[in-house]
């Protein structure tokens, strides 16, 4: 892992080091995968995902099918995958997908990523070498204390470094202590040094004593201020000049831009305060005007394979793109708008496809979402891109079909000032309570349920707001199940009183008795199950009424039902109604791919429980269903959720005597539960942990995990393990008498 802040010259030294091993055959490397996360900006507010590098990674390394699972899974499995083959795998740019300044300065957003590269870790050197480069540290490797995880912070060029440096590009008037001096007044940056070299070069005849004319510092070093002063003299000095023109069309772009993306925004009519001088260019004078940043350094070497594509440093992108959006807004929207109508029509031009059904087809659609909200037209953006062709509607494709929550969350930041607190104001009242949602429900979706609280909460004030009745129990049901699975019981079953009383007010039907099963289930985990059972039959005896061909409860309703009803022993009732709703959702192809993982989930569990008991089914039978439960929770790409399946293998597992597979899915769920901060989940675990451990004979182990477990399910309120803690403690007082 390489680290040091922007600048620093962590990209081009990992090039240098590239080039020279090519030419050295790679030493070995069979294969050879790198990949920029491009946005290595310094804003605080940028969002990124790692899905589209988890999938396309996963197909460049021969992986059957890159859509399948969650992202944890993704990451383990590319791990897999990259260990077959001696490799070298080069992560430019990490930052992005790392949290900003805060609490939670440096750890990782993307779990995919999170699990690729602690699985490499773990697997030590044999495989080959990762190269990691971010402006901050990793916590998560260092936490590791893997000897394989070397974390090297690049240091600025010493004084003597920083003069040569000079020198080379053309700085020869001063002698060499002056060249020192400057190097020492620039604290050794390398991109502020080259830019100032060959602006001196360029302007000033190569006389070091000019850098006076350098305007001074106004910002902190470790943000790029040294760079910036230089850029500012450049303004200047290429002011009404095609090149500057250039770099301020590069601002607009957050990657390197294409050819024709750039021709897009610099064609006919001229965009007043951005493109007068490139306009009507002819193909010589512009590639003239091109040639002369690179002499500059301010833009990057030209890519053989894609000549017209254009690059420079982040920190030169994102200065020259702050300069254009203060100084001249106007033309900022006008150009991002065009950007957005060019992205925004990409997929049917390239694939014929309106609706694209693959992340990569989709990539378009989320750069239109993106230059749509910089040209300030979040309205039609949300309404017409995200809702209409990435989400489809209420189908909520990207993450239902594609799984693809943290790609959908990027896309969502957008439409946010302060992520994920205060939506844009150019969306409508009910929009901004949309997005706040939408947001929790991908945040809790990808296990950053701590995260997820704040918007769903301020959506759901909004909606009580604006007297949204139906739309308020939507997201107070949320919170109901957000807040159970943090372990903050008492305040769930609170939400879910909230969220039936909103449903009540609205008269919705779906949303009476869908919400009175989300009460029921709270109760249920509080202990409470005369009352949690009471309305589950209301909820049902409501859905008979409204829909007569469906007469029982199904989906996530119906899960939480037979889950009630397993811990009664009614496994064959459990049975029969997974069999009949399993069926009803496979006629629909629509039918979101957690609805289906659940009914596996509900069978495997009562066949599970009929085997014990000596009921007719198989253990075989249990364990069939519940590989296709966890395979469709991992496909759902749902973080909630996918514990509930692992625990319940894990069980299946210890009743078998399959140790090390039952260790194996405690200790996925456990790390799930861990990150997500989900202790109804971890208590399950403990409680899990401690019954296979007896079954192992460690009574010791059992004993502390039962502690552990007991300790936590007390503090929460989750009332409905209380018995199993003592009837576990019975076992293991009755092993501890045994002679």
């Amino acid at each position: 892992m390489l680290s040091a802040w922007g600048g620093v010259g962590k990209t081009a030294l990992v090039n240098r080091w590239v080039n020279r091993m090519g030419r050295d055959n790679y030493r070995g490397a069979a294969r050879v995968y790198g990949w920029s996360f491009y946005t290595q900006g310094t804003r605080e507010d940028r969002q990124a995902s790692g899905d589209p590098f988890l999938a396309h990674a996963l197909e460049w390394f021969g992986d059957p099918d890159p859509k399948e699972g969650a992202p944890w899974e993704k990451g383990v499995r590319l791990a897999g995958l990259i260990q077959n083959q001696r490799t070298l795998l080069i992560l430019d740019g990490l930052e992005s997908l790392q949290h900003p300044p805060g609490e939670m300065l440096g750890r990782l957003r993307d779990q995919g990523v999170e699990a690729l590269l602690k699985e490499l870790a773990r697997a030590g050197a044999d495989w080959g070498l990762c190269v990691v480069t971010t402006r901050l540290p990793v916590p998560e490797l260092a936490e590791m204390k893997a000897a394989s995880v070397k974390h090297v912070t690049l240091e600025n060029l010493s004084d003597q470094a920083g003069a040569q440096l000079l020198r080379t590009l053309g700085v020869t008037e001063g002698t060499d202590e002056e060249l020192k001096e400057a190097a020492r007044e620039f604290k050794g940056h390398a991109l502020a040094l080259t830019l100032l070299g060959r602006y001196l070069a360029v302007v000033h005849d190569g006389e070091i004593r000019k850098r006076d004319l350098v305007p001074g510092l106004e910002a902190e070093e470790e943000q790029g201020g040294h760079s910036r002063r230089v850029m500012k003299s450049y303004e200047v000095w290429l002011k009404g000049k095609p090149e500057l023109d250039i770099l301020n069309l590069l601002g607009l772009f957050d990657r390197p831009a294409s050819g024709e993306a750039i021709l897009v925004v610099r064609r006919d009519p001229i965009i007043k305060g951005l493109t007068e001088n490139v306009c009507y260019l002819t193909d010589a004078q512009w590639k003239y005007a091109v040639e002369r940043l690179r002499e500059l350094c301010l833009l990057g070497a030209k890519d053989p394979d894609q000549p017209d594509m254009l690059d420079c440093h982040p920190l030169v992108r994102e200065h020259f793109g702050a300069v254009l959006k203060d100084k001249s807004p106007t033309a900022w929207q006008e150009a991002h708008g065009r950007l957005y109508l060019y992205f925004k029509a990409r997929p049917q031009k390239l694939y014929g496809k309106v609706l694209p059904d693959t992340l990569a087809e989709m990539e378009p659609l989320f750069r239109a979402v993106a230059h749509g909200c910089q040209a300030e037209r979040h309205q039609e953006t949300l309404d017409q891109v995200f809702v209409q062709r990435i989400c489809r509607g209420n189908e909520a494709f990207v993450v239902h079909k594609l799984g693809a929550f943290g790609a959908g969350l990027a896309a969502l930041s957008g439409f946010f000032e302060v992520p994920w607190r205060q939506p844009v104001p150019g969306l409508t009242d009910d929009d901004k309570g949309w997005v706040l949602n939408s947001a929790g429900y991908s945040l809790r979706a990808l296990g950053r349920l701590r995260e997820a609280r704040q918007p769903m909460q301020a959506s759901l004030d909004a909606k009580i707001a604006k007297e949204h009745w139906k739309h308020a129990a939507v997201v107070a049901c949320n919170l109901t199940q957000t807040c159970l699975t943090l372990g903050e019981v008492t305040a769930a079953v609170e939400y879910g009183r909230r969220s039936v009383k909103f449903a009540d007010r609205s008269r919705d039907a779906f949303q009476r008795l869908s919400l009175r099963a989300t009460l029921a289930h709270a109760l249920h985990q509080s202990g409470d199950l005369p009352a949690a059972e009471k309305l589950f039959r209301e909820a049902e005896a409501m859905q008979q009424k409204d829909q007569p061909k469906l007469p029982i409860l199904y989906s996530l309703q119906g899960y939480q039902f037979c889950d009630l009803l397993l811990s009664q022993g009614g496994f064959q009732q459990v049975q029969e109604r997974a069999n009949k709703t399993l069926e009803w959702v496979r006629k629909d192809p629509r039918a979101p791919l957690l609805t289906v993982a659940v009914d596996y989930l509900s069978l495997g569990r009562a066949a599970l429980g009929r085997a014990q008991a000596g009921e007719g089914d198989t253990i075989q039978e249990a364990g069939r269903y519940l590989n296709e439960a966890v395979q469709g929770l991992r496909e759902a790409e749902d973080q909630m959720y996918l514990p509930r399946g692992l625990l319940a293998r894990a069980e299946l597992y210890r009743v078998t005597e399959a140790f090390t597979e039952a260790w194996n899915d405690l200790t996925e769920a456990q790390e799930i539960a861990e990150r997500g901060e989900m202790k109804l989940y971890l208590a399950d675990y403990h409680l899990e942990t401690a019954r296979l451990s007896l079954a192992e004979g460690e009574k010791d182990q059992a004993r502390e995990q039962l502690t552990t477990a007991g300790e936590m399910i007390e503090q929460m309120g989750y009332g409905r393990r209380k018995g199993e803690v003592e009837e576990l403690g019975k076992q293991l007082t009755a092993v501890a008498d045994a002679p």
